[in-house]
């Protein structure tokens, strides 16, 4: 709105003002995400060095701070390695694919009351959509390597990411019964009175958790891209642009994992207490500090959860996390029913 308004200053009608504005807005968004998104991954780097008992990335910049940067420019410059059996077309596809649909998903995430991009009121649907999605990149990418290697990881993620989204929809369906509303910010707003993580839905807040691992090919959960296995997944035929684009969009989508955690159950852009000097920092920082410590719970998993086995994943998956999810949904259905008779 606030560029819309500088535009229609200049004369411009309010279409092309809106227009450019957004293109400005998502471009500022864009590139602030990519920033952020470099000091996680550095981020996730320390810790496991940290647990390890290592100093990890400390050579490139003070303290190992421009290390992201190098391995970007690194990555942006080298020629990239076609096999000569792919299909070029669907090879290089496949990880712009990936990228696109995890910066798509961003764009109906509330970062504050009224900072979002797409306001839609069914934001939660679009992400789940759009999240969906994503495993097509990811098969595209395994089959056009021509490498049995590759096409078996890309099979090991898609069976991994159908299994563990339908858990993901029962929670979300759970979240959605207590907040009345398919739009992430009403549903931020449903929670002025009350985390939805301290409640009846906590159960659901494990659950997601670890779904979102499992999505998000995070360990232990990472069987796409085991290296005694299958030496790195869909992605082992990958180098140099392709595969940066791939790594952002796998970073991105866990970014976008611990921004619905955040938003789903524990108040998004809301502070822990609604008086001073909680409610004089910005919403957005508080948004920022939900982010980063659920990131740094996914980095401590990573490096003290040894790997399951595929049996192992998937049974978690469908015989107790849809079960579990399944049941949860009736419990809450019944939670709020009879919450709001007894309030009527």
């Amino acid at each position: 709105m606030i560029f819309t308004s500088a535009f229609q200053h200049l004369g411009l009608p309010y279409a092309w003002a809106w227009l450019i504005s957004q293109v400005i807005t998502m471009a500022i968004f864009a590139v602030s995400l990519l920033i952020m998104l470099a000091y996680i991954l550095l981020a996730d780097r320390k810790i496991w060095a940290a647990v390890q008992i290592r100093r990890g990335p400390n050579v490139v910049g003070p303290f190992g701070l421009l290390q992201s940067f190098a391995d970007f420019f690194k990555f942006a410059f080298k020629e990239p390695v076609i096999p000569a059996g792919a299909n070029k077309a669907i090879f290089l596809l496949a990880p712009l694919m990936t990228f696109t649909l995890a910066f798509a998903a961003w764009a109906v995430v509330p970062l504050d009351n009224g900072w979002v991009i797409a306001n839609i009121n069914v934001g939660i649907l679009y992400i789940f959509a759009i999240s969906s999605l994503g495993v097509y990149g990811i098969i595209m990418g395994g089959w056009a390597s021509n490498s049995k290697f590759s096409f078996l990881g890309g099979l090991r993620s898609a069976a991994q990411m159908v299994s563990y989204e339908v858990s993901i929809g029962f929670v979300i369906i759970t979240v959605l019964l207590f907040a009345g509303s398919l739009n992430l910010s009403d549903i931020v707003r449903a929670q002025a009175h009350g985390w939805f993580a301290f409640s009846i839905l906590f159960p659901m807040l494990i659950v997601f958790f670890v779904s979102a691992l499992a999505e998000t090919n995070r360990p232990p959960f990472d069987l796409p891209e085991a290296e005694s296995e299958l030496v790195a997944g869909f992605m082992v035929e990958y180098s140099s642009t392709p595969y940066l684009l791939f790594m952002i969009g796998e970073y991105l989508n866990i970014v976008l994992m611990c921004a619905m955690i955040s938003i789903l159950f524990f108040g998004g852009w809301l502070p822990p207490f609604h008086v001073w000097p909680f409610t004089a920092v910005p919403g957005v920082i508080w948004f920022l500090i939900k982010i980063w410590f659920f990131f740094f719970l996914f980095a401590m998993v990573k490096s003290i959860v040894p790997r399951y086995r595929y049996d192992q994943l998937m049974r978690l998956g469908w015989k107790v996390f849809l079960p579990t999810a399944l049941l949860w949904v009736v419990v809450t259905a019944g939670w709020v029913l009879v919450f709001r008779t007894h309030t009527m």
